[in-house]
C-alpha cells in the first residue's frame, strides 16, 4: 500500500529591504495578490537581519584615533507559493512595489 506522493512545485520569493516598514508592506501586497488569485501561501518567514558595520576615521591628520561607526541593516523575508499557476505569476509582475525593495524569485 504505497501512497502516491504528489510533486509540489514551489515558487520561492525572497524579499530584501533596508527599512522594516517598507518590507512588511511589500510582503503584505504580495500575499494579498496571491490570495486573490486563489494561490496557497507559506510565510512570510523572517530571515536573520544582515548587519554591515563600517568604521571610518573622523579626521585624516590630527585626531587619527578618533573614529566613527556606521551600520546598514538588510531585512529579509521569505514567501513560498505552493503549486503556482500562470495567472499568479502574471499578477506578481504587475505589482507596484516601493523603491528600495529587492525581489528574487526561484522555482524550488
Amino acid at each position: 500500500m504505497a501512497k502516491k506522493e504528489e510533486t509540489k512545485e514551489v515558487l520561492r520569493i525572497k524579499v530584501k529591504a533596508y527599512d522594516a516598514k517598507i518590507i512588511e508592506n511589500s510582503v503584505r501586497q504580495i500575499i494579498e495578490a496571491i490570495k486573490r488569485q486563489g494561490g496557497e501561501v507559506v510565510g512570510p518567514i523572517p530571515l536573520p537581519t544582515e548587519i554591515r558595520k563600517y568604521t571610518v576615521n573622523r579626521s585624516p591628520f590630527v585626531h587619527t584615533k578618533s573614529r566613527e561607526q556606521f551600520e546598514m541593516r538588510v531585512h529579509k523575508r521569505l514567501v513560498d507559493i505552493v503549486n503556482p499557476v500562470q495567472k499568479i505569476v502574471e499578477s506578481l509582475t504587475d505589482l507596484n512595489l516601493p523603491s528600495g525593495v529587492d525581489i528574487e524569485v526561484k522555482m524550488v
